[in-house]
Parts: C-alpha cells; sequence; structure tokens
C-alpha cells in the first residue's frame, strides 16, 4: 500500500478499476471477501470480486493485489477469469457488513456499520478488517443524527449472528454511479434476505430499472417481498411490457390485484400487452415510443429525443401519426430517424421528412419475422400497427434479445462458459 494510506474504507473501492501490471483493465472492484476467524482476531481479507468486460464475477486474491491507491487498483501476475461462488465460511463485505446493526462491547449500545476499513499487515501481502466506522442509534431520526465514530474491530460483537431487518441505506449508496444493469448484476449475487432488504431501500423509479434488468425469479421474489400498494407504484414505474412480462408470471389473483392497484391508464397499457402472445410483436412492444404530430417540427422531435429517461433504441426514432398521438393512435404515417433530425433545419415539419417506405409490424408477426425485419433494414425499433393503421407501439432491439438469448443468459459470459469454482 501506498506510504501516507495506512488504510482503506470499502466505501472507497467499491466501482474502482482494477488494473494488471500493463496497465491495461482487468475490470472493476464490486466487493471484498472476508474470513471470519476464531478467537477474536479481525477477519481476514481473502480477495476482491471483480467484474470483467463480459460482466462475469471473478475472485482475485489479495497476494496478487500490489497497490490500492489513487482510486485504482493494481494487480500483478495472470488473473483466473474462472467465476466467483462465494463458499459458506466467506463473507461480502459490502454486501454483507454495511448497514448491519452491531453493538459496542464496551457499552453495549447498538450502531449500525457505516462503513469497514481494511488494512495491509506489515511486509506482508495480507489484509485484514482493521476498523469500522459506525453510527449510534437504531433507525429513524436517531439513526440519522446519532454520534459517529470510528472504532477497532474488537469494540464491536454481533457479526457472527444471522441479522434479521438489516437496513440498506449505506449499500445502496455505494450503487449510485452504476447503470441498473449492474446494480441488478449485484443485487442477484446477493442471499435473498440481503436482496429484499436493497430492494426496499431503493426508490420506486431505480427500482423498477433494476428490476427489467434481473432475471424473472428475481423479479418475482423482489415484488413478492414489496407492500402491495409499493408494488404497483414500482410496476407504474417500468416500461409497460416489461410490467407485463413480470405481471404474466404470477398466479392470476395476484396479477389482477396489483393491477386493480395501478393507475388506470397504466393497468389499461399493461392490459393491453398482456392480450398477445408472448413472442410476437405485440407481446414485445413497448406503448411508449415517441409519437408526433405531422404538424410538429424537427425542433420539436429533437426535444422529445433529448429527454433523459428514453432508452437509446426509443430515441433513435419518432413516429409521425394524425391525432390522438398516444397509443393506440390515429392514422400512422411513417418514421423520422434521428439522423435525418439532424440534417434538416429546425423549422422543417416531420411530416415533410417522414420515411413511409418501411411496412410496419402487425402485432401477430412472430419472433423470427421481427428478428429478421430488424436485421434486414439495420433498425433499433420497429413500430407496430393494427388493421386499421393505428400505431400500437414499437418493438426495440433490446426486447428482441431478451428473447433470444437462452433464459440463463445473464449468469452466463459473453463465452459461454458456465458458473465454475474460483481457484483460491
Amino acid at each position: 500500500m501506498a506510504a501516507g494510506a495506512p488504510r482503506v474504507f470499502v466505501s472507497h473501492l467499491s466501482g474502482v478499476p482494477v488494473f494488471d501490471p500493463n496497465g491495461d483493465q482487468v475490470g472493476r472492484v464490486r466487493d471484498l471477501v472476508a474470513m471470519l476467524r476464531v478467537g477474536g482476531r479481525p477477519p481476514r481479507i481473502l480477495g476482491l470480486v471483480v467484474e470483467v468486460v463480459s460482466r462475469r464475477r471473478i475472485f482475485l486474491p489479495m497476494t496478487r493485489v500490489t497497490g490500492v491507491e489513487s482510486g485504482q487498483v493494481i494487480t500483478t501476475g495472470v488473473v483466473n477469469m474462472r467465476r466467483f461462488e462465494q463458499r459458506p465460511t466467506e463473507r461480502l463485505v459490502l454486501g454483507e457488513f454495511l448497514d448491519r446493526r452491531v453493538r459496542l462491547v464496551e457499552s453495549d449500545e447498538e450502531v449500525t456499520v457505516l462503513d469497514v476499513a481494511i488494512q495491509q499487515l506489515p511486509a506482508r501481502r495480507d489484509w485484514e478488517i482493521d476498523k469500522y466506522f459506525v453510527r449510534k442509534g437504531r433507525g429513524g431520526a436517531l439513526r440519522r443524527k446519532g454520534e459517529t465514530l470510528t472504532v477497532e474491530w474488537s469494540a464491536v460483537s454481533g457479526f457472527s449472528l444471522e441479522e434479521h431487518g438489516q437496513g440498506a441505506e449505506n449499500l445502496v449508496a455505494t450503487f449510485e454511479r452504476l447503470r441498473p444493469a449492474d446494480v441488478a448484476n449485484a443485487l442477484h449475487h446477493l442471499s435473498p434476505k440481503r436482496r429484499v432488504e436493497v430492494a426496499a431501500a431503493l426508490d420506486d423509479d431505480r427500482l423498477a430499472d433494476v428490476l427489467e434488468e434481473l432475471p424473472e425469479d428475481d423479479q418475482v421474489e423482489i415484488l413478492g417481498k414489496l407492500k402491495e400498494e409499493r408494488a404497483a407504484d414500482v410496476l407504474e414505474a417500468m416500461d409497460p411490457d416489461d410490467a407485463a412480462d413480470l405481471l404474466s408470471e404470477l398466479p392470476e389473483e395476484d396479477k389482477e390485484r396489483l393491477l386493480t392497484l395501478m393507475r388506470p391508464d397504466d393497468a389499461a397499457d399493461v392490459r393491453r400487452l398482456m392480450a398477445y402472445e408472448e413472442r410476437t410483436a405485440g407481446g414485445l412492444m413497448t406503448t411508449e415510443p415517441i409519437v408526433l404530430r405531422p404538424d410538429a417540427t424537427v425542433a420539436d422531435a429533437l426535444a422529445r429525443v433529448r429527454q433523459s429517461d428514453l432508452s437509446p433504441a426509443l430515441a433513435a426514432q419518432v413516429y409521425v401519426c394524425r391525432s390522438p398521438d398516444e397509443t393506440p393512435t390515429g392514422k400512422y404515417l411513417g418514421t423520422v430517424h434521428f439522423q435525418r433530425l439532424l440534417r434538416d433545419p429546425p423549422f422543417t415539419l416531420v411530416s415533410s421528412i417522414v420515411d413511409s417506405d418501411l411496412v410496419p409490424l402487425p402485432p401477430d408477426t412472430p419472433l423470427p419475422t421481427v428478428t429478421s425485419y430488424l436485421a434486414a433494414y439495420n433498425l433499433v425499433s420497429a413500430p407496430v400497427v393494427d388493421e386499421s393503421g393505428s400505431l400500437l407501439g414499437a418493438v426495440t432491439v433490446d426486447d428482441v434479445l431478451d428473447h433470444l438469448l437462452p433464459e440463463d443468459w445473464r449468469e452466463t459470459d459473453f463465452h459461454g462458459e458456465g458458473g465454475i469454482r474460483h481457484g483460491r
């Protein structure tokens, strides 16, 4: 470790890049692996959980870490790319230690762990937990206003006990800079107990984005642990097609109960999507593409495209339709692609530059045909239009990929290798 940095707080390691001796980035730190020890000895840090480019999580032993400084981790030697699997005797420091309630040995006062400091032992490559940054009080206002202090490992007790009702605010704070897919990947690797606690600490919009990236089993598990009113709020915040897919996995009575609790307009969109077969254009589409009337200008279109909550696929084109301009719309007139919007003056009417040559997809178009359509015309999104000529929605390439990839694609890396126990 660099001079002048005798210890490192683990919250500062979350997401930092890991480099090999040649300066090439291996991946990013997602957690630390610790092993509890008997006899009052501090937990030993076995290594880092590093997420590589393919989103696979590998184990990097601390014996291969040569530097932790300036917001980066330096490793030496060849990195073992086999998948990390947590062993029963191991604990994930970020995933399981942060937000845990423990007690001060001296006063028996309850405190909450906000951060953990690790330290390298002199003249060795071994690391161990050194100190805890804690806050006195239990939840609520006490948790926000209570005194904070840094204490030795030996000054607290309770890490060997199973915790119930553990919070997640500080763990969630380490996720703030991550994309929803990366947060979903982190959640998937937590224990079911911690997964539910972290989900409870996320706000509705963030949880909705994360749920859309999780495997179906995790989605159902998390949704089932939420209070029904909040579950309905989260479903409203999800893209309608993703909400429909999730609801389709629930028992009929649960599905209807949640739909009843949702806002009528949101529930109507979801019900409409659930009426189509899953592997058709209607079952795959989203009901919220960018729709403009013929008298809208290029400036109007670009303003809509710039909305930050739009996915890149939906922002790649606008659909021109007669009133009403919410799906199902009036007569569909055609599409204007983003590149065309950049080439024309801001005052140009979208009706004058519309591409009407591409035949839209009927809602019953099967998945293989949808895939061929997107590939043939090099599109990332395609309009779905009913028999009367009204725009129903748009199929995006990300939704098509979700149905083309194996069901366990989130569990495997891009090379198709399954989970393998990591070497130590």
